[in-house]
């Protein structure tokens, strides 16, 4: 029962405004007082500009607000922008997470190869299942993706039912597991539905994704077409992928090495929950060279570029146990995630320089996306025909323009929400109503810093333009004690008529300490800053570029 004071809000923490980093929050009850549940907990990926790092984190300092409020977290899926934060701020909101087997296979197994990582209560809820948690009916609703077990939910509360999407499509064909559940969906459509939260990631493009079937039998025939050694590289949690490659090899006479510990890992998990019991054994890198090149296809990881993943290793003659030869086959089963595009690229100018043939979704159906077209997200709308339309995962871009399109489906309101918005669903028309913190984290090593660090600054500046570091003594009277020590580090060391940097460096420091007083060469600080100066200047003047000085000044 509602009570009249009771309101429901939805306030996406991440997500909204970009694709991945995935967290959002639905709170139910009278201001102040409210009962929180957490949807998908998700890591998005660092890029060049924040140097050092590599997984970003929303920041949960709301989460820890309402902590005592907060009555669960439950996943849509395993994939890494919906999960991959989980292990890391589980400790700061406490609360249990509720998941398909899966999902929370995967969750348990990334736990136990995390250094000090904290136990986790996991509840497991089967797809179709339904749990409730406070004032919130769950149910796990299956739809197709590129992952097992991928639900919407469906959130009934005494306002109403909010469908939250997650990534989905339709797929008559989804490899394995099960298919969106097109005859519940239409149900939670007769039931009503107050509100569509919906995945915005394929809104530009029309008509319908292609299936994984389909993807199936084109791989099928390009591997039994290759001569020589096979690589495959994909999405390690593309589990159907990772199927279907396993099958097409089975049927040309050769055998399956995997390299990578995500593909391992989420291999080891699928087979566990009995998605690849009809799959032969897939073998490890240290079966490779017993195997003959033409009777083996390698899934590797690094579909994206990543310059530590097997692909790029692969590509620059790096990997301690795979090479290929000109004649040997590489396929990307995989779209390259915008962003991403110079890394990859790298690697297919690598292979085709060796003479290696690449194959991509240019020249072929390798890889199919896990998100709706528009045509589909039209009959998920016509299905449920929602009165609020919130959309949600994808940037500013996809986001405004399923809005226009939500509207054209005949949602009576769009809510063009972002991160840290509050959106009000119930009662009353909806809308923003006010803001909640959020931002992002940035996992630096073992610690998360402020997307500002000014750690990171440094080190973007440093990246820009090196270092000079200079060490010199200095004696009571003011006199140079011995020489001082100069070290630079991403400097040139040739300017462009051929002088020494060094000589650059020498000239600044010498002349700045015998142009002070002595008086002013008793006093580190006063030496330290009119060296750095001064050399930063005369570096600058020589190179175009200021880079960043370090004077350490000991009295001795």
């Amino acid at each position: 029962m509602s009570g009249a004071s009771d309101e429901l809000v939805f306030a996406p923490l991440g997500g909204l405004g970009e694709i991945g980093m995935n967290l959002a929050l639905y709170g139910f009850g009278p201001k102040g007082a409210m009962k929180w549940l957490m949807v998908d907990c998700g890591i998005a990926f660092a890029g060049p500009e924040q140097p050092g790092v590599e997984i970003i984190v929303p920041d949960v300092a709301f989460v820890e607000k309402i902590r005592r409020d907060l009555v669960g977290l439950v996943v849509t899926h395993a994939h890494e922008d919906h999960i991959g934060a989980i292990v890391d701020l589980q400790p700061k909101f406490g609360c249990a997470v509720y998941a398909t087997q899966f999902a929370a296979e995967l969750l348990r197994a990334k736990r136990l190869a995390e250094r000090g990582a904290p136990d986790i209560p996991i509840e497991v809820v089967a797809q179709g299942g339904r749990v409730t948690l406070g004032p919130f009916d769950v149910e796990f609703v299956a739809m197709a993706h590129s992952i097992p077990e991928s639900c919407a939910l469906a959130i009934r509360t005494p306002l109403g039912l909010v469908l939250h999407s997650g990534d989905w499509k339709i797929d008559a064909e989804p490899g394995l597991g099960a298919p969106t559940d097109q005859k519940r969906l239409r149900a939670i459509g007769e039931e009503g539905v107050l509100a569509l939260v919906c995945d915005s990631t394929n809104i530009l493009r029309e008509g319908i994704s292609p299936s994984e079937g389909e993807v199936a039998r084109v791989l099928s025939d390009v591997i039994a077409g290759a001569k020589g050694r096979v690589v495959v590289t994909t999405f390690a949690s593309n589990v159907a992928r990772i199927r279907a490659v396993a099958r097409a090899a089975a049927a040309a006479g050769r055998e399956v090495v995997l390299a990578g510990r995500a593909m391992e890992r989420v291999v080891a998990v699928a087979r566990e929950c009995g998605y690849l019991d009809d799959t032969p054994q897939m073998r490890g890198l240290e079966a490779l060279s017993s195997l003959p090149r033409e009777k083996t296809v390698l899934i590797a990881t690094g579909s994206q570029g990543e310059p530590r993943a097997a692909i790029a290793r692969i590509s620059e003659g790096a990997h301690p146990a795979v090479s290929l030869n000109a004649g040997d086959m590489v396929i990307f089963s995989s779209r390259t995630i915008p962003g991403n595009e110079r890394e990859v690229g790298r690697i297919v100018n690598n292979f085709i320089r060796s003479g290696i043939e690449v194959v991509t979704d240019r020249n072929g159906l390798v890889h199919a996306s896990g998100h709706p077209r528009r045509g589909e997200v039209a009959e998920l709308y016509a299905w449920l025909r929602p009165k609020i339309a919130v959309p949600a995962h994808g940037e500013d871009l996809h986001l405004s323009e399923h809005a226009a399109f939500a509207r054209a489906q005949g949602a009576s309101f769009v809510v063009p929400a972002r991160n840290g918005d509050l959106v009000a669903l119930a009662p009353g028309d909806p809308g923003i109503v006010g803001e909640v913190p959020c931002g992002r984290l940035l996992k630096d090593g073992d610690i998360f810093v402020p997307a500002g660090d000014e750690a990171l600054r440094v080190r973007q500046k440093l990246a820009a333009a090196g270092v000079v570091t200079i060490a010199l003594a200095v004696t009571a009277k003011g006199d140079l004690a011995g020489v001082p020590d100069v070290m630079t580090a991403g400097v040139p060391s040739r300017l462009r008529d051929g002088a020494a940097m060094d000589a650059v460096v020498d000239d600044a420091l010498f002349s700045t300490f015998d142009n002070l007083p002595r008086q002013k060469r008793r006093d580190a600080d006063v030496v330290s800053s009119a060296i750095e100066k001064a050399v930063r200047s005369a570096v600058a003047a020589a190179w175009g570029k200021r880079p960043s000085v370090h004077v350490l000044v000991v009295e001795v």
